[in-house]
């Protein structure tokens, strides 16, 4: 369920939609954001925006938004790391569901949208008690940044994440770049990224509802992701397709990496 905390709605011109959802520039995805939000919030009835882990059980968003936070936390292994990078954040709330289920972990979510980051501090301070998620606040800290420019010391993290935001990332390289200096060796990169199935047409991901408007991103391909991934010294543990119960697939990337 939300909690009082929501984002106000605002006005939405459709022209402008349509021009942040086909120029994809940086601002142009805050935008989208900022416009869509509250929107969203109401139709999966979260503070996520992702699009979820779908199977023969999955009876509404929400718990599908649960279900991929939770498989993320697993294939990062956050139960066995100290300190963690969630890069794209939206309102946070994943990390909150990661704080609660890992206490011994300190949190940096890292957002380029400024309000995004000031609605998860409402949500981090009030304990997002609406969502039974309890954690110690003073252990996520909120990092207003870009992703192709991390705000962190060399070999400072074991784990990042990017959860469904890679794909707005320009260029997708500088951040896999900035990934690999952030790491502590033996670091985990996690990475899911929105993608259409090879067999679904294009209109079907508009069975998404509002989610299907994220879809502004650059839809990376599939063997150049790796390739950038493999470049910069990472190897490639394991990838998977997991699927909703419409058309899109979630392409999950697990990486570690590599002495250098």
């Amino acid at each position: 369920m939300l909690s009082d905390n929501k984002q106000k709605f605002v006005s939405i011109n459709p022209v402008d939609v349509f021009l942040w959802t086909f120029r994809r520039n940086e601002n142009d995805v805050i935008n989208l954001y900022d416009t869509l939000a509250s929107l969203m919030q109401i139709s999966t009835g979260s503070n996520m925006l992702n699009f979820g882990y779908w199977n023969e059980n999955t009876s509404d968003p929400h718990q599908a938004q649960i279900t991929l936070c939770k498989t993320i936390a697993e294939m990062a292994e956050l139960k066995s790391s100290n300190d963690v990078l969630d890069v794209g954040s939206g309102f946070s709330e994943p990390a909150t569901i990661w704080k609660s289920e890992f206490p011994h972990i300190k949190i940096s979510c890292l957002n380029v949208n400024p309000q995004q980051l000031n609605f998860a501090s409402k949500v981090i301070k009030g304990n997002d008690s609406a969502s039974n998620h309890h954690f110690d606040s003073e252990q996520i800290d909120l990092v207003n940044s870009t992703a192709t420019k991390l705000p962190f010391a060399n070999k400072s993290m074991d784990r990042i994440i990017a959860l469904e935001s890679a794909q707005h990332f320009k260029p997708f390289s500088e951040f896999i770049s900035e990934s690999k200096r952030v790491l502590k060796e033996k670091g985990i990169l996690v990475l899911a990224i929105p993608t259409l199935a090879k067999s679904a047409k294009s209109l079907e991901v508009f069975k998404l509802g509002i989610l299907s408007f994220t879809w502004s991103s650059e839809h990376y391909d599939l063997e150049n992701i790796k390739k950038t991934i493999t470049d910069e010294g990472f190897s490639i543990i394991s990838t998977d397709f997991i699927g909703s119960r419409y058309t899109n697939r979630l392409l999950t990337i697990i990486s570690k990496k590599e002495k250098f």
